[in-house]
């Protein structure tokens, strides 16, 4: 019996389907084929928790380490794309940068003021796309401070940001990368060397190219430019559609501001910015109900195991005040937890807090619904919310 008749819920998943509205879908696969063969995927898709985790921990078994990886095919070998070794000393230079407490004591200002400056623009207005005017410009706006490169503006990195995205896109979904890609990489890539080379810019990047050659810095803090944006600009647009949807939880936050991170954990668990991440079979193995082959395509629905109800109770619920909320894998795990998830969780913080207190009655348009949507980074293109404007 082949793949397509072994997993007839598979055969029957469409890509189309898990971009528009998972959930229905994903519970269908946990329930009955945990481990499923989806022929538009090419590939497996693992959506219980538990197995989710046995393939993120196993790095040796699944590997990013393939020529099929959609960011190397833009941006070269990196930390998101290496195992073992190779990986470790390609995350090693940046991992201090991204301590809790230094992260905190280097970026919280910085967060506070560029919150600060977006929200007093915005307030006299009384409505406002939230996703482009306030959570993408933060987001690059912390970026651009914590790679610290020579001679660029947010604006710059925002147009690189948004070519190298549309590359991986365009490469995930089988077409040829475009070339503004490239182009948005070199122009990058020539802002790293410059920085380095001015010895008086980030201390990061040049720490960094103490231990690694120059090609390596740049591939690097692209990975870091593209996961600090795309991740912090749908934590944020993510986790204020959730509260806002759910007038009774924001209640209580409100009440008890010591309920922000639990609203924001709990907005990761239902929506994670990054719904997938992909990795490859280096062996044959049989992974719960499927025998999975040497180089066969492994991805891992952090959203499906996100809503495992064997972990979390009523799972399709949002709930600021749920106990184990922190089970959740929304920055995956293993040796690719994601490096910057306590920065991505401070940006959030500071930019909820600071919205939810200084734009009064914040409430969602109802003439401009909003909805969470994409394959594989998953928030609303637009968040359309109004408030009461000062007279």
């Amino acid at each position: 019996m082949n793949a397509v008749d072994s997993f007839p819920l598979g055969a029957a998943t469409t890509l189309a389907e898990l971009a528009r509205d998972p959930h229905p879908r994903l519970a269908l696969l946990r329930a009955h084929e945990p481990v499923s063969w989806l022929p538009e995927l090419d590939g497996w898709l693992v959506t219980r928790r538990d197995l989710a985790l046995s393939v993120m921990r196993d790095a040796e078994t699944f590997t990013v380490d393939d020529p099929r990886f959609s960011t190397a095919q833009v941006v070269g070998p990196s930390m998101l794309s290496l195992d073992g070794d190779q990986h470790t000393r390609h995350r090693e230079p940046f991992t201090s940068a991204f301590r809790p407490r230094t992260v905190h004591d280097g970026f919280a200002s910085f967060i506070e003021r560029e919150t600060d400056r977006l929200i007093t623009t915005l307030q006299p207005t009384g409505a406002v796309e939230l996703r482009r005017a306030f959570a993408g410009p933060l987001a690059v706006a912390v970026v651009t401070e914590a790679l610290g490169l020579v001679g660029t503006t947010p604006v710059t990195v925002l147009s690189w940001y948004d070519s190298i995205v549309r590359s991986v896109s365009a490469i995930t979904a089988g077409h040829e990368a475009e070339p503004a890609g490239a182009a948005a990489y070199a122009r990058l890539r020539a802002a790293v060397e410059a920085t380095v080379a001015d010895r008086g810019g980030s201390s990061l990047l040049v720490s960094a190219a103490g231990q690694l050659a120059l090609p390596e810095v740049a591939s690097n803090a692209a990975v870091l430019m593209f996961g600090g944006i795309e991740t912090t600009e749908a934590m944020i647009t993510n986790a204020l559609l959730h509260l806002l949807r759910h007038p009774d939880q924001l209640a209580l936050v409100r009440a008890d501001a010591d309920l922000l991170d639990g609203a924001i954990e709990e907005s990761l668990r239902l929506e994670p910015g990054a719904a997938v991440v992909d990795r490859y079979a280096t062996a044959d193995i049989v992974l719960g109900p499927a025998a999975i082959r040497r180089g066969d395509l492994v991805t891992v629905s952090l959203t499906g195991a996100n809503r495992d109800p064997a972990v979390f109770l009523d799972p399709d619920r949002f709930d600021v005040r749920r106990e184990n909320v922190r089970l959740q894998l929304a920055f995956a795990h293993g040796p690719h937890y994601c490096l910057a998830a306590h920065l991505a969780r401070l940006e959030t913080r500071i930019a909820l807090q600071g919205l939810l207190e200084r734009l009064p009655a914040l409430r969602l348009d109802p003439d401009r619904p909003a909805t969470a949507h994409g394959l594989v980074f998953r928030k609303p293109s637009t968040l359309h919310v109004l408030w009461d404007s000062p007279a």
